[in-house]
């Protein structure tokens, strides 16, 4: 009887272990399919073959303005798409130093280069065909071979924006902080991009003075362009002349220049005086801020950079990159505007900032993209 209890017990031992055995596997197995399974299901990032440079223009990868922005928009991007960003800033500022700077990125293997300003538009006009399998993104310009008939390839995209309307919006939210005021406007160069934030600014003014019951004046001697984007000594030149003539807000759409008219506005504010300045292409308000914490950014005329950057390698990625054609981005598209935010202006004007932003997303309030009889060039 013994034996026969040991020699079941031996044979429910075996039975066990083989169970638990078939057991495990059938874990194993079940645990293996359903991965299988999740990773169907689950759509892993793409594994992308893409190199993004830049090539920067006049100015610095941080120029407070059109480098900075472009180019921020381009590491959030690699950021979330799982790629590392170059930017080439060329000797000097030739045709023949953007040529070098594309073509020292093309020849490195990077199949999309993304170029910030007009003067990159007679290079991209002759990079897109000398690197056809390179996609080009121009910000602020389109190609041509220097007697504006354009010729944009298939692999590339023209993007501009509609900056008089976020002049025009910049310029209502100034009014209405100092209603009864002088304006200026101190510009870069006088190129189209820089002249139609002057004449939005100049509309939104007339604007709010017709509808809002604000008395803003802007003389002709107040709007001034530096001829530069790069100068700035200069442009704390002009606004400490501005200035000291009266003027009280000071709108700066001038790359390096409007840092010098930034700090000029920091330090009027500083000894005291009610003068405030109106930054452009993106949210300066950190950069007008002084020691006692607070900016000298009444508001920023914004033109979304970033997005624009973004986007053309997001289309890219996607396989919907729109090349061969012309976009220009609008109030309609958010392509442009003020701060959602900004301390130095009320709830109040803000609300009706945004009022004034749907007018224009709308119709009801067009924004003329050139110089209108009565206003200042």
């Amino acid at each position: 009887m013994k034996k026969f209890n040991y020699f079941l017990f031996l044979m429910l031992v075996a039975i066990t272990l083989t169970f638990a055995s078939c057991s495990k596997k059938a874990q194993e197995t079940s645990t293996t399919d359903s991965t299988v399974s999740t990773e169907k299901v689950v759509e892993k990032p793409k594994t992308i073959d893409l190199k993004v440079g830049m090539v920067t223009d006049a100015g610095t990868i941080d120029d407070k303005s059109f480098n900075q922005g472009t180019w921020e928009g381009i590491v959030r991007a690699g950021n979330d798409f799982g790629f590392t960003p170059k930017y080439i800033k060329p000797a000097g500022t030739t045709e023949a130093d953007y040529i070098a700077g594309v073509s020292d990125l093309a020849d490195s293997g990077y199949n999309m280069i993304i170029t910030p300003g007009f003067k990159f538009e007679t290079t991209i006009y002759k990079a897109q065909d000398q690197y056809p399998n390179v996609k080009f993104v121009l910000l602020d310009g389109v190609p041509h071979p220097g007697d504006y008939n354009v010729v944009i390839r298939d692999n590339t995209v023209a993007v501009s924006w509609a900056e008089q309307e976020s002049g025009f919006v910049a310029a209502v939210a100034a009014a209405l902080k100092m209603p009864n005021s002088k304006f200026g406007f101190v510009g870069g160069m006088e190129i189209p991009a820089v002249q139609k934030f002057n004449w939005g600014w100049q509309q939104g003014i007339k604007y709010a003075n017709e509808n809002l019951g604000t008395n803003v004046s802007i003389a002709q001697e107040d709007c001034l362009y530096s001829g530069s984007f790069s100068d700035v000594a200069l442009g704390q030149q002009m606004a400490a002349t501005m200035f000291d003539r009266g003027v009280d807000v000071i709108f700066a759409a001038a790359g390096g220049v409007g840092v010098g008219v930034i700090n000029e506005g920091k330090s009027q504010r500083t000894s005291g005086k009610d003068k405030w300045v109106v930054g452009v292409d993106i949210d300066q308000y950190a950069d007008g801020v002084m020691p006692n914490g607070e900016s000298c950014i009444l508001t920023s005329a914004m033109k979304y950079l970033d997005r624009a950057s973004y986007d053309m390698i997001k289309d890219e990625l996607d396989g919907t990159f729109p090349g061969g054609t012309a976009i220009q981005l609008t109030a309609k598209e958010n392509g442009v505007g003020i701060p959602a935010s900004n301390p130095n202006l009320s709830d109040a004007i803000q609300a009706e900032c945004n009022k004034v932003m749907d007018k224009m997303k709308s119709g009801e309030i067009v924004v003329a993209a050139e110089a209108l009889p009565g206003l200042w060039k």
